[in-house]
């Protein structure tokens, strides 16, 4: 049975979509843009300054490549640190170190090893893209966004690098600006589906569907297969009340990725947001079993739970969440809510903190650190 219930107005701006895979509160944002397919890679170490087949760092070049293949990452990084002590003028060395660190996910590493290279070759754009893109995964948006904003100064067709400022923009509620940058990636590049889904996915952040729907339907044409588009569709139908054509985009996009349980996490974030919280359910639900350890469909059923008032189980899927996704600040606001819900004081004081820390060590927004604040006094 269909049952629709009104949603805070809070939850309803928190869920809807903008996809870069997903960009959702304070998820990683970059999955749009692939950093390999932009960034220096490993291959670009067998290029550095080594002529002669037997020299030291030729031999180190050619261990590190083998390690890359074999999957040692840090075999491999080991190996390059120390062709960069005998080539240290050499920058695709440091990006390729920087490289191995982003694709292991140690982005700090990463911007250190990149910025070596950009001191060697300032104006690569791919060096300063690979940093924002590392700044990014942080979560340190104003300073990815200015690491994005360098590379396109020395690359103005970089795509990438403009489709990440439009992201990091739109996290930041800058949905206009993110928008027109969005259009000029569509100008430079008019068959890049992502310049057309973020269109409109900007364009459903400002609640105008109708719009939206134009650049929408251009992605699907030019990615036909890519079922998070028609989630998209699904949600702009959604804010127009159309029901059975939202959930005829729903079932398409299931269609085209029946294994994918990403495309159910969205599908319950906007049937959530809508406020068809049995049918979210069903679809978080499907999302983990198609993949248990996915930390985004328990929190989207502990959020069902809150908004029923059901607060034990609540905390018990956030639980679950925060075994599957340790360093997300939002679960722990939201595990802390539900604590404070159900009068324990102590236990909500502890997520709630545990919180604000990830929060400021990702430099995040402000606004939640302030409604976490504002919790906090009311537990004292």
């Amino acid at each position: 049975m269909m049952v629709k219930r009104c949603l805070p107005k809070s939850i309803l701006l928190a869920t809807v979509l903008i996809s870069v895979g997903t960009v959702a509160g304070v998820a990683p944002l970059v999955q749009a843009q692939t950093f390999g397919n932009s960034a220096p890679s490993a291959n670009d170490l067998n290029n550095a300054n080594a002529t002669n087949r037997n020299d030291p760092l030729t031999q180190l070049l050619r261990e590190g490549r083998r390690l890359t293949n074999a999957g040692n990452i840090s075999g491999a990084i080991s190996v390059y640190r120390q062709a960069a002590e005998l080539d240290r003028s050499n920058p695709k060395i440091f990006s390729g170190i920087g490289f191995l660190y982003a694709s292991q996910g140690s982005y700090e590493d990463a911007i250190r090893a990149y910025q070596q290279a950009v001191t060697l070759e300032p104006t690569n754009a791919e060096f300063h893209y690979a940093i924002g893109f590392s700044l990014a995964n942080l979560g340190k948006t104003s300073d990815a966004i200015a690491a994005y904003r360098r590379a396109t100064q020395f690359n103005p067709r970089h795509v990438n690098a403009s489709l990440g400022i439009g992201v990091l923009l739109a996290r930041q509620g800058r949905y206009e600006e993110a928008l027109e940058m969005y259009r000029r990636v569509a100008a430079i590049a008019p068959q890049n589906f992502k310049a057309q889904e973020l269109q409109g996915t900007a364009l459903l952040q400002m609640k105008r569907p109708r719009d939206a729907f134009t650049p929408l339907q251009q992605a699907a044409r030019i990615a036909p297969k890519q079922g998070i588009v028609r989630v998209h569709i699904g949600t702009g139908w959604l804010q127009l009340r159309d029901y059975p054509k939202a959930m005829s985009a729903f079932s398409k996009a299931v269609e085209l990725e029946p294994r994918n349980p990403n495309i159910q996490v969205q599908i319950g974030k906007a049937l959530q947001a809508a406020g068809y919280l049995d049918e979210a359910m069903r679809a978080f639900q499907r999302a983990i079993a198609l993949q248990p350890t996915m930390a985004d469909a328990h929190a989207g059923v502990g959020d069902i739970y809150f908004d029923q008032g059901n607060y034990s189980s609540a905390v018990n899927l956030y639980r679950q969440a925060i075994a599957y996704a340790p360093k997300d600040p939002d679960i722990h606001y939201k595990l802390g809510k539900a604590m404070k819900q159900m009068g324990r004081k102590q236990e909500a004081t502890s997520s709630l903190q545990q919180a604000k820390k990830l929060l400021q060590q990702q430099a995040a927004q402000s606004d939640r650190l302030s409604e976490i604040d504002s919790l906090l006094k009311e537990l004292k």
